[in-house]
């Protein structure tokens, strides 16, 4: 017995020696290429900064702040002294907040029973008791299959947050439910409105008080302004000058027919800090909805992260059920899990092992997770803060993010991980 237990000390110190990248890549070489390739965007004035977190195993490899929170006022001028990022820094999620706050509060409602993802909206939704809307389910929702329009400028027609779930009810549908993914940010805003109705709160006190409290993720909030976080809040946009052009600009395919787009005209003047980005979150849902809002630090997501990583245990205790856990992050037939990407044609973590899942947000924020490797790279950049290029679009971090998911899969070595006892 003695032996046996000899000989299995032994493998697991081979594994952990081999699994965390010693015998391999050294980590000082992992740490170095990442610094590089997140430098030098910064000194080509692609991002004005980021912060990075790598963990594997349990144990956090690198976790680094670079540049600045804050590099450009309102008319581009340079800020002196600029703001200095941090690991605390407080990032508006943007899309983050579809697999943080809403994904992750479905998870515990369907650990409840509360509800099915299998349910029609309807159910919830009266709004939805009619025609082909009638066969749309919550997985719909989650999995972007509901036919519903990609986007809608809604903030011209509703600034509050009921009367927009109402105008979403009203739209027609664009695409046959259930026979393609289109990624839609509406599909989320009536998620969000479902965890509402089942759990008759408020999505951010129920955020609050059933995900992020006992999670531990004692930073992440919405409308941080209003509830005291004033500093070290890394900014966005000047403005909101892209969704600007998305109604403005017909080539860009977003424009909706009909919509004057000089009947409103809201947009914010001045430097985002503190107020989420999207116009549909801030101008039509008060802050809160359930696809952008969110305020995180890479801390914080890292409580959540790890929570998924063991099948629903969090801090020794069940905060999930392992078969909840199975069913959101079992890929569909356009390989993606419930409310999860789970494809790994996404070049944000291109060709990663099957079961790998993440997620994208529009100012610059992700999260990728292996669970093969016990891993997670969590990546926050304020992309949108150096402004829009010459060509009219923010700065596609995906090189950033495929350049550090790279240097991470490099220095793994293909090696699964370490087994947890």
């Amino acid at each position: 017995m003695k032996r046996q237990i000899f000989i299995l000390a032994a493998v697991l110190s081979i594994l952990a020696f081999t699994a965390n990248g010693q015998g391999r890549m050294p980590v000082g070489t992992l740490r170095q290429r990442v610094d590089s390739i997140v430098e030098t965007a910064i000194r080509a004035d692609l991002i004005p900064g980021a912060v990075v977190q790598i963990k594997k195993d349990g144990r956090v490899v690198y976790s680094k702040a670079y540049g600045w929170s804050q590099k450009y006022d309102f008319h581009h001028e340079l800020l002196r002294p600029a703001p200095a990022m941090d690991t605390a820094t407080l990032f508006d999620l943007a899309s983050l907040t579809k697999v943080v706050g809403t994904t992750t509060a479905l998870m515990a409602l369907a650990d409840r029973g509360l509800i099915r993802v299998d349910d029609p909206v309807s159910k919830y939704l009266s709004g939805f008791d009619t025609g082909e809307k009638r066969k749309i389910t919550i997985r719909h929702l989650l999995t972007h299959t509901a036919g519903l329009y990609e986007w809608y400028p809604l903030y011209y027609r509703s600034a509050h947050h009921d009367s927009t779930i109402r105008m979403i009810e009203g739209l027609p549908l664009k695409y046959p439910v259930g026979k393609q993914r289109k990624y839609s940010d509406l599909g989320f805003m009536l998620l969000g409105a479902i965890i509402e109705k089942v759990s008759g709160m408020p999505l951010d006190r129920f955020d609050e008080s059933f995900v992020f409290r006992p999670l531990g993720m004692t930073h992440t909030t919405y409308n941080p302004l209003r509830h005291g976080r004033t500093t070290d809040i890394a900014a966005t946009a000047p403005g909101n000058p892209y969704e600007y052009r998305m109604v403005h600009d017909s080539s860009l395919g977003f424009t909706i027919p009909g919509l004057d787009p000089g009947s409103w005209n809201g947009w914010r003047q001045y430097v985002l800090k503190g107020e989420v980005d999207d116009g549909n979150a801030w101008y039509a849902n008060e802050g809160v909805a359930g696809h952008a809002g969110l305020f995180s630090t890479i801390g914080d997501i890292q409580r959540l992260v790890d929570m998924l990583l063991n099948e629903g245990m969090a801090g020794g205790k069940r905060f999930i059920s392992a078969a909840v856990i199975r069913q959101f992050l079992t890929p569909d037939q356009f390989h993606n899990g419930l409310g999860w990407m789970m494809d790994p044609s996404n070049s944000f973590m291109k060709d990663a092992p099957a079961g790998s899942f993440g997620h994208t947000g529009f100012t610059g924020t992700s999260i990728a997770v292996v669970p093969e490797y016990h891993l997670s790279v969590i990546i926050l950049i304020n992309r949108q803060n150096v402004g829009l290029q010459a060509n009219g679009v923010y700065y596609n971090p995906n090189p950033v993010r495929r350049g550090v998911f790279n240097a991470v899969m490099d220095w793994c070595g293909g090696m699964p991980a370490v087994p947890q006892f």
